[in-house]
């Protein structure tokens, strides 16, 4: 429970989360790019 505390009221513990959500959101939009990508170059192989 002390460790939430410090996640959510230190300046350390706020810089970590933000690090850690950026990286989420990172992740996520890095598989929504390549997914896309895959599936044009995919559908450019198909006409051909």
């Amino acid at each position: 429970m002390q460790a939430l505390q410090i996640l959510f009221t230190s300046d350390v513990g706020l810089l970590s989360l933000g690090t850690i959500v950026f990286m989420l959101g990172m992740g996520g939009f890095y598989l929504r790019y390549f997914l896309r990508h895959m599936h044009e170059d995919e559908a450019k192989s198909a006409r051909r």
